[in-house]
């Protein structure tokens, strides 16, 4: 337990931190499962729509420190290859 004035300060301030990254990172995978489940649909037009989203979401989430920028360069790697192989299969 915090026992000085600063420490339950930073306490208060690493809790709501917390939460706000929680949601943050809740909303990427939620918009990365919207992504993949336009994949399954046939239509490759809202798959490349759902892409641009989840896309500028994950630099986002990079540029605020939610995921390291190597980890999200290849989760966007990733994520265009397989709308790729889905626009030319």
């Amino acid at each position: 337990m915090a026992n000085s004035p600063q420490a339950r300060k930073r306490a208060r301030q690493a809790t709501g931190r917390r939460a706000q990254n929680m949601s943050q990172r809740s909303e990427v995978r939620t918009s990365i499962k919207r992504f993949k489940s336009s994949l399954d649909d046939a239509d490759t037009a809202v798959a490349q729509t759902a892409y641009r989203e989840v896309a500028s979401q994950i630099d986002r989430a990079a540029r605020k420190g939610l995921a390291h920028r190597n980890q999200a360069g290849r989760l966007k790697s990733r994520l265009n290859a397989r709308l790729k192989a889905k626009a030319t299969a």
